[in-house]
């Protein structure tokens, strides 16, 4: 495999979709510097979905020597109304607890936090013209129409009744891109509306267009992770599989239900009670349990998964793919109880970095201050 191949292979794995993957090729062979940069809403714990599978992916786009922003939407909070709008605790979970918790997420994967950027975006706005005539030219090249369908990038409803304020989200989101100098966006399948504005609007603008190293105005490549499912049952089932693709981005992990999600700080004790409540049915498609050893456990875990078991029940087994799980299980081989508690010790294990980072003084205070405002 060429070193160009084995970087390609890196930025792309695991994802669900890469929209203008023959392009990166042509990029890294020019030997420009790839920035990357995924935008997080500042919205309370960090669960799973964004400890874990966020930067999973940020370990990934490291390896391929791209150098990687988290952007701290505090903006983006503020126009969502999420933590009571208080901008100023917006902006002091953003530089604290926030930041802190991804990094010591990125190390738990194997990843590098201290060559990782981050971007509060009352920073990158302040006193930046530039900025703002990018969003005017960003608005002025698209839709009222469409931006009113991007708004389910905020977790809501197309055609929901908003305030106007909300309709700033998609447009300012997409001027964050090209402000930041981003090579390669990412984010998980519900920003993709947002995405594909992004790369049809690249090539209208002038202020603050993308280019390579030869000086042609290029288009961002965008990669979508996926979305974790929560743990709770779907309100309807047995799914209907011409809605699964939409039911899966509703069902995904919430913090605003805690006993769907697990946080990357929670104990040992509250993993294994979380995920034993969980929704685990014989059908494999639409399943969180085996969802989280798909996307969490075999991405990250060269032995796979390990399964104690009694004698009775047919004694310890090892999964080296998941693929064999997913089979062992649809075949009714593999108990749900044996199942869940595999993923919650392995889960267990991959956290234990981050609980311990918890437990120092900067970070537990940080904690304190979040927990006053949830």
């Amino acid at each position: 495999m060429t070193d160009t191949a084995r970087r390609v292979e890196l930025i792309t794995r695991y994802c669900e979709e890469v929209i203008g993957a023959d392009e990166l090729p042509a990029l890294l062979e020019q030997g420009m510097p790839l920035r990357h940069y995924i935008g997080l809403e500042i919205s309370g714990r960090l669960h799973l979905g964004t400890g874990l599978m966020v930067m999973q992916k940020v370990r990934d786009l490291q390896m391929a020597g791209v150098q990687c922003t988290i952007f701290l939407a505090d903006w983006h909070t503020w126009l969502n109304d999420k933590l009571g709008g208080d901008r100023q605790a917006i902006k002091q979970i953003a530089g604290g607890y926030f930041k802190e918790g991804l990094k010591a997420s990125l190390a738990a994967l194997g990843g590098d936090p201290d060559n990782l950027e981050f971007v509060l975006g009352s920073d990158l706005y302040h006193h930046n013209d530039q900025y703002w005539e990018t969003l005017v030219e960003v608005c002025k090249n698209t839709s009222l129409n469409r931006i009113e369908r991007s708004i389910s990038i905020m977790g809501r409803s197309e055609g929901e009744s908003v305030d106007f304020a909300k309709l700033l989200y998609p447009p300012m989101q997409v001027a964050d891109v090209f402000m930041l100098r981003v090579n390669i966006a990412q984010g998980g399948m519900d920003q993709r509306k947002a995405h594909v504005i992004v790369r049809d609007v690249a090539k209208s603008l002038k202020i603050c267009p993308l280019t390579d190293a030869k000086g042609n105005v290029i288009k961002p490549v965008a990669i979508h992770h996926h979305l974790l499912l929560g743990l709770s049952k779907p309100p309807e089932w047995p799914v209907d599989p011409e809605k699964l693709r939409e039911l899966r981005t509703q069902m995904k992990m919430s913090k605003s239900k805690p006993d769907s999600a697990v946080f990357i700080h929670d104990s040992p004790d509250e993993i294994r009670r979380k995920i034993r409540k969980a929704f685990c049915p014989p059908e494999t498609d639409f399943n969180p349990v085996l969802d989280w050893a798909e996307h969490l456990i075999f991405h990250n875990n060269e032995q796979g998964l390990h399964v104690e078991r009694t004698p009775e029940n047919g004694g310890n087994v090892d999964f080296a793919t998941f693929e064999e799980l997913r089979d062992t299980y649809a075949a009714g081989k593999l108990h749900p109880g044996d199942l869940k508690n595999a993923v919650a010790q392995s889960l267990i294990d991959m956290l234990e970095p981050v609980r311990k980072r918890f437990e120092q003084d900067d970070l537990k205070a940080m904690w304190s201050d979040l927990e006053k405002l949830l």
